[in-house]
C-alpha cells in the first residue's frame, strides 16, 4: 500500500476512498504545456479549452478526487513524436507520475530512444501504435516491444479491432511482456459493438493482456452514467479479472470525455457499475501500482 502522506501532498484532507484505504491511480491523463515555444505543437494541434490540460490542472483534479498518482501519456495529437514535455514532467513530478511515451515505429532510431528515455527520464511505458502499414505487428512495432521488454517497460497498445489478430499474435510472441489495451480497442455502442467485444474477450485468454477501461464516456450512445456499456464493461472485468484491469480518467475531460467530468469518470467505478470492494481496489489501485509504480 502506498504511504498515507501521498494523499496529502496537495494539502487537502483525505477523501472517503482514501479513508477506506483505497489508493486510486489514474492510468490515462494527457498533459499540455502552456509554453509552446519550449514545447512546440504539431501543425494542426487538437487543443483542450483554455486553462485545462496543464500539470497544475491535473494536480487539482487528483486532489479534489482523492487520486494519489497518475500515468501521464504522450499527447500525440498535440506533440506527435516529440516527447520532451512528457520526459521533463516525468522527472520534475516523479513522486506521483509515471511517464508514457509514444515513438515512431517506422523510425529505426526509436528502440534506442526508448531505452534512453527509460534510463534518463524514468519513463515507465510505451504507447505503441501501428506502423505505417497499419499493422500492430509490423517489424518496427516488434522492435519497440523488444526494447520495452529490455527496459522492463509496460506496453500500452493503441489500435482498433482491425488489429485484433495482430495484437493476439504479438501477445503470444512477447508472452512475458505486460500489455495494456488502451481504451479496449475503442469499444463503442452500435453496429460493431458485438464484434469488438468478442475480439476483446478472445484476447483475454492471454495472461499478459490487460484492459484499460476508459471507453464508457467515449463509446456510449447515452448520457452519464452510460448504462448501455455497463454490461460490456462488467463482462470484460470478468474475462480479464480485476487483477488485469485498470481505470483512467481520459484527462483533460473537457476535451476527451465531454459527456463526463473527471469525478463522474471515477464515480462510474466507485458507484455506478456496482463493483465489489475487492474489484474496485484492484481496478483503481493494485493493478496500476503493479504495472506502472512498482
Amino acid at each position: 500500500m502506498l504511504k498515507r502522506r501521498e494523499f496529502l501532498w496537495c494539502g487537502l484532507p483525505l477523501t472517503a476512498a482514501a479513508r477506506e484505504g483505497l489508493t486510486i491511480i489514474d492510468t490515462h491523463a494527457h498533459i499540455y504545456s502552456e509554453d509552446e515555444k519550449r514545447y512546440p505543437t504539431t501543425a494542426k494541434p487538437l487543443r483542450p479549452p483554455a486553462g485545462t490540460g496543464t500539470v497544475a490542472h491535473l494536480k487539482r483534479m487528483l486532489a479534489e478526487n482523492g487520486v494519489a498518482r497518475a500515468c501521464i501519456v504522450q499527447t500525440s495529437t498535440f506533440y506527435r513524436f516529440d516527447n520532451r514535455f512528457i520526459c521533463d514532467t516525468a522527472v520534475a513530478e516523479r513522486e506521483w507520475t509515471a511517464g508514457v511515451c509514444t515513438l515512431d515505429p517506422d523510425d529505426a532510431r526509436s528502440p534506442a530512444v526508448l531505452r534512453e528515455f527509460a534510463r534518463k527520464y524514468g519513463i515507465r511505458a510505451l504507447r505503441s501504435i501501428p506502423g505505417k502499414d497499419g499493422r500492430m505487428d509490423s517489424p518496427g512495432v516488434q522492435e519497440l516491444w523488444k526494447a520495452a521488454g529490455d527496459s522492463r517497460l509496460i506496453v500500452n497498445a493503441l489500435c482498433g479491432r482491425n488489429n485484433a489478430d495482430a495484437v493476439a499474435g504479438m501477445l503470444e510472441k512477447f508472452a512475458r511482456q505486460p500489455v495494456v489495451l488502451d481504451h479496449c480497442m475503442n469499444l463503442r455502442a452500435g453496429r460493431d459493438h458485438d464484434t469488438v467485444l468478442a475480439d476483446l474477450l478472445r484476447i483475454a485468454k492471454y495472461p499478459n493482456a490487460h484492459a484499460k477501461l476508459t471507453f464508457l464516456a467515449t463509446g456510449s450512445a447515452e448520457q452519464y452514467p452510460f448504462r448501455d456499456l455497463h454490461d460490456s464493461c462488467r463482462r470484460l472485468i470478468t474475462a480479464y479479472t480485476p487483477g488485469r484491469c485498470v481505470w483512467g480518467s481520459d484527462f483533460p475531460c473537457e476535451l476527451w470525455t465531454r459527456k463526463a467530468t473527471y469525478s463522474q469518470n471515477l464515480r462510474l467505478f466507485t458507484e455506478e457499475l456496482g463493483l465489489e470492494d475487492a474489484a474496485k481496489k484492484a481496478i483503481l489501485c493494485d493493478t496500476a501500482r503493479r504495472l506502472y509504480f512498482s
